[in-house]
């Protein structure tokens, strides 16, 4: 279910991590050029001992300040991805972490589409959407409706 991080993967802004010993969790909010203060395994280090000159920033819903971790000591949750969308092929950036709005996750478990609101599941198709989908495309159509009589 969560990926360990090696140093080859470049994570993107967004994506969920837990930070693997001191258990918080959070999206990637960027990376921060470190120039004496590393940590690893939550604890500070005098020198680095990797080659990066970076550690990413994990933002914490509740926590006024970021946390600053190594890509070694972070695990991803849900990462952030680019999809092409079945129905209109556009392609998206999913939100990890978001419910039910567009580029979040659908409560069938699929990814909803920024542009037309379609679950990305192989169950979901044109002949049977799941009916948050069906929901959905009803609050769009209702909204553009009021919007023409305006």
């Amino acid at each position: 279910m969560a990926n360990i991080i090696t140093n080859e993967i470049s994570l993107h802004d967004g994506t969920l991590v837990r930070h693997k010993v001191m258990g918080y969790q959070g999206t990637i909010d960027g990376t921060t050029g470190i120039k004496t203060c590393f940590t690893r395994a939550g604890v500070l280090l005098a020198l680095p001992l990797a080659k990066e000159a970076f550690q990413y920033r994990v933002e914490v819903s509740g926590a006024t300040m970021r946390q600053i971790a190594p890509a070694e000591d972070l695990e991803i949750l849900d990462e952030m991805s680019e999809i092409a969308c079945f129905r209109c092929r556009r392609v998206f950036r999913t939100k990890p972490g978001v419910v039910d709005k567009p580029g979040g996750r659908c409560q069938c478990g699929g990814m909803i589409c920024s542009a037309c609101l379609a679950c990305q599941t192989a169950e979901s198709s044109e002949q049977s959407p799941c009916l948050k989908q069906r929901k959905r495309l009803d609050r769009k159509l209702a909204k553009e409706k009021k919007a023409k009589r305006v």
